[in-house]
């Protein structure tokens, strides 16, 4: 496609004359234009220009580009390229900005927020509006308006007084007045000559408005030094006691910068420290292990039922604490856990009346995986999902706190946050670690926050700023970087995307040759599904060797303690669960024996033999003589006392062990009196006589109805199947290549068959209608387009009565039906003659 003679008078004029490629980075940049696809190029132009869409795309521009924009804001409509590149890089012309200047309109045209030849650039209507200064919103230039839009509403005679005060001979006219002020104060001589003689005081006045913002306040009375400046027009009244410093004034004494400060260049993000890569990965490796038994253990404790659900969702602070003690972590650090766990699918609320939160089906399923399927798992879903535990113990928007698992802690930018965090780490040599601020300063360059105008903020507080301190936390505690740099695992994770920071360009349209270093950057975008799958599995790959083999093996003590010197075997781990308690953790676990745990593999159905056999077959030490015994003589008085329900008895067959029970001060509040000599009534309930009995030292069993001693194990509550969180898009996905390809030739189609000129008909159809002719006349001329095999433009009605346009040609004619290719939908297609409201065709050429 050539580019034609004459210049675009409008947006859809420029994008017409884009190349399929053009048209496709910014379908891609802007997926919100195709939603639905267009159905011709004006239509994508008006949605272009769209209120919400241009606010969208000017938020995801960086800080030079946006300064770019704000910069045409204020130049004139149109403005040539002299013009910008006069008020970004000032009289001085700065090198760095006049090298990266084109790179920035090149983007402003690929966003379709410019368009124009570089001796007319236009900026998108909606966008100046948004952009230029405004009483009600300062531009964030810092500028104020033109001498002409200033003196819009004053006297003729008013204005008279001000061009004569300047030294300028008087005109016959208001308008001609105005043109002669602004080329005075536009001429960098002529300027320089009157402010020559302007007062110390007056220089010192405009020196504290100059960069904005440009209004003040006067008094009815001004002082010497302002009236000086009101009367030669370099201060220009705008309402009572209100005075403006004109735009023009503003740029003179900026030496025509429109920005006290650009950024051209992207901050480098500097290094921190450097390790060795084996180093880093082996220390994301301990991590990774840590996070797959923090999980574990956090599932585990809450495997019989966890915490209730509150009314409005979410976990309570009090239990949250208790998580938290549990785990032995921080507050902030266990909500990071839970969070995890919910979005990954592996808990969630059981939904029954008394709702509580407990593992789900997929918790178990994920236990079977290994170790490195476990931990890409958890990784993957953290990248991608937009709960953000970092809000939690924050308020909303109406004060109230937010909860763990509960509403409100979704963040659409939190993925991408995190993608760019990581690709950013990956573009740093391997071991490098970054500083922090360096980090948070690209970040806020990439996407300056909202409301700072393209200037960077004096404070972290804006969303992104604290989304990336929270990935670089929850990327270490995750094990995706390791003492602060990404770790080869990570970089897997992230697939090939990440591995350059190079910047890729796309030329805005045709004929623009630019070179590498002028095109528009592009960042790289996370991985579909597919691509994710096998990144995932490279991760895997790197990771399995690192890990530390399971043991099936532990080392007893004499003190009645095992030492487990790295991760346990499942099997031997969760009988050594119940047989021991946990005493301490971290890179040996160390499990204690006591007569309380005993009890509890006894009640599980263990016998003394079998807890014997157990510790001589996982024992890489003798079995401790204390331990032998301790484990006798629970087993001994295991089950000596029997509890059953009548309310509750106790039964014995030494009636001696039921009078010292009876004996007992402790067992007043249980209510006992003998019935037999070898029974005992109780007025409690049999669990709470057996907790009593149990905290005075004894060791009684319960029974059944039919006498049988019963045999307790922890019972797994699991939810029923549930499906994991869904993250909140950030606006419409990214179209794929399919998408884009199919969207581009409907549009396409569409423009042509809108623009095509028609031949003559004897029934033309009104401007902007489908065509409309009668039955006859469109068979005929269907059945002449299929013999000279010409293009038609029809007016078709679906079934659903949604009547559209298309351009077809003809294939066959037949039984009521005409078979054509759709230009429209680039595929053969029939379509019933009695839905076809009109033909015409489309003129040669």
């Amino acid at each position: 496609m050539s580019t034609p003679a004459t210049p675009p008078r409008s947006l859809a004029e420029a994008l017409r004359t884009r190349h399929d490629a053009s048209l496709a980075a910014l379908l891609r940049s802007r997926p919100d234009l195709i939603t639905p696809v267009p159905t011709d190029l004006t239509q994508l132009a008006t949605r272009a220009g769209t209120r919400a869409s241009v606010v969208r795309a000017l938020e995801r521009l960086d800080r030079f580009t946006l300064q770019t924009a704000q910069a045409l804001a204020v130049a004139a409509d149109p403005a040539p390229y002299d013009e910008l590149l006069g008020l970004m890089a000032g009289d001085a012309r700065d090198p760095a900005v006049v090298n990266a200047l084109p790179r920035a309109v090149a983007a402003l045209r690929e966003q379709a927020l410019v368009w124009g030849a570089d001796d007319r650039l236009r900026l998108v209507r909606t966008a100046r509006e948004l952009l230029a200064p405004a009483p009600q919103h300062p531009s964030p230039t810092g500028l104020g308006p033109t001498v002409a839009e200033a003196t819009a509403g004053m006297s003729p005679g008013r204005i008279q007084e001000i061009v004569t005060a300047a030294g300028l001979p008087s005109t016959h006219d208001p308008v001609s007045a105005v043109a002669t002020l602004t080329k005075l104060f536009t001429s960098r001589r002529h300027m320089k000559a009157l402010l020559a003689g302007a007062p110390e005081e007056s220089l010192e006045v405009l020196s504290r408005l100059v960069w904005g913002p440009p209004y003040g306040q006067v008094t009815a009375d001004p002082a010497a030094r302002l009236r000086w400046l009101i009367d030669r027009g370099l201060l220009l009244p705008t309402a009572p006691g209100t005075v403006v410093l004109p735009r023009e004034v503003a740029l003179h004494l900026r030496a025509g910068r429109a920005h006290r400060e650009t950024e051209p260049v992207a901050p480098p993000v500097e290094a921190k420290a450097t390790h060795r890569p084996q180093v880093v990965d082996a220390a994301a490796a301990g991590q990774a292990y840590t996070a797959l038994a923090t999980v574990e253990e956090l599932l585990k404790d809450w495997d019989e039922g966890g915490p209730t659900v509150l009314r409005a969702g979410g976990l309570s602070i009090r239990d949250l604490k208790r998580t938290a003690v549990a785990l032995d972590l921080a507050e902030p650090v266990a909500a990071f856990w839970v969070e995890l766990a919910y979005a990954a699918g592996l808990l969630a609320s059981d939904g029954e009346a008394d709702e509580r939160y407990a593992a789900t089906p997929a918790y178990d399923e994920w236990l079977q995986q290994p170790a490195a399927q476990r931990w890409t798992h958890l990784a993957e879903t953290w990248l991608t999902a937009t709960r953000t535990s970092g809000l939690v113990g924050g308020r909303d928007a109406k004060e109230r706190t937010l909860s763990a698992l509960g509403p409100g802690l979704d963040r659409s930018a939190a993925p991408e946050v995190r993608h760019r965090v990581l690709t950013l780490l990956a573009a740093l040599p391997e071991g490098t670690s970054p500083s922090t601020e360096s980090v948070l300063a690209r970040l806020r360059w990439e996407r300056p926050p909202r409301g700072t105008g393209g200037a960077a903020p004096q404070s972290d507080d804006d969303l992104r700023s604290r989304l990336a301190r929270w990935t670089l936390n929850e990327a270490e505690l995750l094990g995706v970087t390791g003492r602060g740099a990404l770790s080869g695992q990570g970089r897997a994770l992230l697939g090939a995307a990440a591995g350059g920071a190079a910047a890729k360009g796309t030329p805005s349209g045709p004929g623009d040759k630019l070179p590498v270093h002028h095109r528009t950057p592009t960042l790289p975008e996370p991985l579909s599904p597919a691509e994710q799958a096998v990144a995932s599995a490279a991760a895997a790959r790197l990771l399995a060797p690192l890990l530390p083999e399971p043991l099936d093996h532990v080392l007893l003590q004499a003190d009645l303690t095992a030492v487990a010197p790295g991760p346990l075997e499942r099997p031997l781990a969760d009988v050594l669960d119940v047989l021991a308690d946990v005493e301490s953790k971290g890179g040996a676990t160390v499990y204690r024996f006591t007569p309380g745990s005993v009890r509890r593999a006894l009640d599980a159905g263990r016998s003394a033999s079998d807890l014997h056999d157990f510790l001589t077959a996982h024992s890489r030490t003798p079995v401790p003589q204390p331990l032998a015994y301790l484990i006798d003589d629970v087993a001994r008085r295991h089950g000596h006392l029997r509890i059953g329900a009548a309310s509750a008895y106790v039964r014995c067959d030494d009636d001696a062990v039921l009078s010292e029970i009876l004996a007992d001060k402790r067992s007043a509040g249980l209510r006992l009196r003998r019935l037999a000599p070898t029974v005992l009534a109780a007025q409690a309930d049999p669990a709470a006589l057996l907790d009593g009995l149990r905290a005075m030292g004894f060791a009684p069993a319960a029974e059944s109805a039919d006498g049988d001693v019963v045999i307790t194990r922890a019972h797994a509550h699991r939810t029923p199947p549930r499906t994991a969180p869904e993250p909140v898009p950030d606006g419409p996905p990214t179209p794929d290549t399919t998408l884009l390809s199919a969207a581009i030739r409907a549009i396409r189609a569409g423009d042509r068959a809108s623009t095509t000129p028609l031949k003559p008909s004897t029934t033309p159809a009104p401007a902007g209608e489908l065509p409309r002719t009668g039955s006859a006349e469109t068979l005929a001329t269907m059945q002449a387009a299929v013999l000279t095999g010409s293009t038609l433009w029809i007016g078709y009605v679906n079934a659903e009565g949604a009547a559209s346009q298309r351009v077809i040609a003809p294939i066959r004619v037949e039984g009521g039906f005409v078979t054509a290719y759709d230009h429209t939908a680039d595929e053969v297609r029939t379509y019933p003659l009695h839905r076809v409201t009109g033909v015409a065709e489309l003129a040669e050429g």
